[in-house]
């Protein structure tokens, strides 16, 4: 290799983004892609269609010359930010690629640099997505602090991951594009299970020759190291609900002042149920109770309660930390990513491409930089994410 420029790189930077847009990252493949080369700033706007709910269907009236309108469509434009622009840099003096190059290695390393460079960028961008889903999502199923699919003798282990689907599929969640990502330590006892490890039940054998996690009931399971355990904010678990009946669909729950039923707290993000209903719910951060001086417990999303409370319902708050795992509809998050802003006139760059992985839409740019007996490679990238429907994004909770 004779000087360093991106011609010379040209085969080492589309192989770098080819392996690190396949590699196995939970959230990036499962969420909405928004990407291309444009240039954005932090703080910059990104716009995504909103698509208005179905109309009700009409009946459709024999003999009738005149064609039926039907309802008008409204397009809508929602819109996010980019939140983020980062560089990951590769420095290289004239000291360093000379031994390489005396140690026969230089003409491999920048490829592994860069894509070293590519998945730092990405692993940030997972971890953004991460706690986009834990900041966002409205039910949840399973036992804090316990790891789901757990067999016996007389359970399949799978019934929490089945409850998470039923109330992603009540809240109007599409069933045909369901994905789940779950924590290392949920997927690999997820891999060890009997119904994964039995072909039969698999339906081939693919899953463990290729090391993948395989879609269950219909929703395409991944799996990500960068999910964080969370721990409940609240400090006791009994409180009961005031003002009679609550109907279905509420949003706002009142909690009696009454210190007889517990003296404890609910708070932004911590998960409940209430007595009579099975849905695991969460509590946003727009109202916060305590059983003392009573107050409102608000519930994310806009579904609200599955089914009617009664006057008194207990409400039980989990108290354990917990591994949440993620399941949600595709179009629920979205992940937006451009080219990062750089001046009109340019900068000290040497040279620069842009390059976008056809296979994931991750798109990144390149830059070299050249000073003093040394060089610099920079890989950089934009983006923000955007839970855009609470009510699709449901946890496993572990």
């Amino acid at each position: 290799m004779g000087n360093l420029t991106l011609d010379s790189l040209a085969t080492d930077i589309y192989v770098a983004a080819d392996v690190v847009g396949r590699e196995a990252v939970g959230f990036i493949p499962a969420v909405t892609m928004n990407a291309d080369s444009t240039r954005a700033a932090v703080g910059d706007t990104i716009k995504a269609a909103v698509t208005p709910s179905s109309s009700a269907a009409q009946d459709i009236a024999g003999g009738a010359m005149a064609i039926p309108e039907g309802e008008n469509q409204t397009i809508g434009n929602s819109t996010f930010q980019i939140g983020k622009s980062k560089a990951a840099q590769i420095p290289m003096s004239g000291e360093q690629e000379l031994q390489l190059r005396n140690a026969g290695t230089y003409d491999t390393v920048y490829g592994d640099l860069i894509a070293q460079a590519m998945r730092t960028l990405t692993n940030e961008m997972e971890a953004d997505l991460a706690a986009t889903a834990q900041g966002n999502f409205s039910r949840f199923a399973g036992t804090a602090g316990t790891t789901p699919f757990g067999f016996s003798a007389t359970t399949s282990g799978l019934e929490d991951l089945a409850a998470v689907r039923q109330q992603l599929v009540d809240n109007g969640a599409a069933n045909g594009d369901l994905q789940g990502v779950f924590n290392t330590v949920a997927g690999a006892k997820f891999r060890a299970s009997n119904n994964i490890v039995n072909v039969d039940a698999a339906g081939s054998d693919s899953l463990r020759t290729q090391g993948v996690l395989m879609p269950m009931y219909g929703i395409d399971v991944r799996e990500s190291s960068q999910i964080s355990s969370y721990d409940s904010v609240g400090t006791d678990a009994a409180m009961a609900i005031n003002n009679g009946l609550v109907a279905a669909g509420s949003t706002t729950l009142t909690v009696d002042a009454n210190t007889a039923d517990g003296t404890g707290s609910i708070d932004s993000g911590d998960l409940f149920t209430l007595a009579g209903d099975s849905t695991g719910y969460v509590a946003s951060g727009t109202g916060t109770a305590n059983e003392a001086a009573g107050g409102t417990i608000v519930l994310r999303g806009d579904k609200g309660l599955r089914n009617a409370t009664a006057n008194d319902a207990a409400v039980t708050v989990e108290r354990a930390l917990y591994n949440p795992n993620f399941v949600f509809a595709r179009s629920a998050i979205e992940l937006a990513m451009r080219a990062p802003a750089i001046p009109s006139i340019g900068d000290a760059a040497d040279d620069a491409v842009l390059v976008q992985d056809p296979h994931s839409g991750l798109v990144f740019e390149i830059r070299i930089y050249k000073g003093y007996k040394k060089s610099m490679i920079e890989v950089a990238a934009s983006w923000g994410t955007k839970a855009w429907k609470p009510d699709f994004i449901a946890a496993l909770v572990g």
